[in-house]
């Protein structure tokens, strides 16, 4: 589980029992603790972005969520909304890179019954259809749900909606204390996968394949819709034979998977302009294919171009995948390949 070297309180914080609470853990484990006006005044002892970038993924911040305003979250849910932001985990590839360039630090919202009461009013608002939410579009809530216990909360309080639904995805495993929640179903848990080669090289500070794998069986025995996302998928030597065994590894854990309600989502791995100059200032050894050459542009939602897998390689990839998916769990339903 992740230990931060050092920890912040924004102004604030220490008036909600979840931000006391996490000042008394974290004196508890002589975690050094800092007081400051906001965390865009945090400054590494470095100009190293490599550095830098370290330094913040040891730390956390604690402070209050201000905007309630909830975006749009396709294809994943109608809206996302944050327990936390960002992530102690270090994926190379992540799209956080850019996102959170600035300030890569994970930072852990105590004001979680406003955050809670602020969804209700989307929820309501909506009913009688169904509203869904995703709590893990940026940031992984279950990387610090064995200091904050937000995660179980949030389950708690979707558990008792008769319009609303939580959706999250994760790369950890400590998701033991979430077994016995009332989720009644309206709490659709994912886990990140990929191939050995991918995570072995790419994920860094995140929990094993093996790890992920046997949290998916306890979450899927406790009654969980569960679903799986491969992402992002790459194409190099080998990449038939690793995913072939991250599916076989996979059903091994799944209660009769030949009738598992399991759904999966995949996503080829794409990347921007603007990721690759960040992540080859904080990775400079990084073995990520980033080659321009081998790719073709597409315009992405939000204004940018990405560079993807020709179509024939991604039409290789969709096709591999959905067949073998088919094979392994031919109950699953493929939501979407992107």
């Amino acid at each position: 589980m992740f230990l931060p070297e050092q920890v912040y309180f924004e102004p604030g914080s220490l008036e909600y029992p979840l931000g006391k609470d996490l000042l008394e853990k974290f004196k508890a484990l002589n975690i050094p603790i800092f007081y400051l006006s906001s965390h865009n005044k945090i400054n590494s002892k470095t100009e190293n972005p490599s550095e830098y970038y370290s330094h913040a993924k040891k730390s956390i911040v604690v402070g209050v969520k201000k905007s309630m305003k909830l975006e749009p979250c396709k294809p994943s849910a109608d809206y996302q909304f944050s327990l936390v932001t960002g992530c102690p985990g270090s994926c190379e590839y992540c799209y956080l890179q850019t996102n959170q360039s600035l300030k890569p630090f994970t930072r852990i919202y105590v004001n979680i019954e406003e955050i809670l009461e602020n969804v209700q009013k989307y929820i309501d608002i909506n009913s009688p259809n169904i509203t869904s939410f995703e709590i893990g579009s940026t940031c992984d809530p279950i990387s610090v749900e064995h200091f904050t216990g937000s995660v179980r909360k949030t389950i708690d309080f979707f558990g008792k909606q008769k319009y609303g639904r939580l959706r999250l995805v994760t790369k950890f495993s400590a998701i033991d204390s979430l077994l016995d929640a009332l989720h009644n179903k309206n709490t659709k848990i994912r886990f990140s996968l990929n191939s050995k080669y991918v995570i072995q090289n790419f994920e860094h500070n995140t929990d094993s394949l093996e790890e992920r794998i046997s949290a998916s069986g306890k979450i899927y025995s406790a009654g969980y819709p569960l679903g799986f996302i491969i992402a992002p998928i790459m194409y190099y030597d080998g990449w038939k034979e690793q995913y072939i065994e991250l599916l076989e590894s996979l059903k091994s854990k799944i209660i009769n998977p030949d009738d598992a309600n399991l759904s999966f989502e995949l996503i080829q791995y794409r990347f921007t302009t603007k990721a690759k100059k960040v992540i080859i200032e904080r990775f400079p050894n990084t073995k990520l294919d980033m080659d321009e050459a081998n790719r073709i542009k597409k315009w992405g939602p939000y204004g940018v171009y990405k560079y993807v897998y020709s179509k024939e390689t991604a039409f290789e990839i969709k096709n591999f995948f959905t067949e073998n998916i088919n094979r392994y769990f031919p109950n699953a339903n493929i939501e979407y390949f992107t």
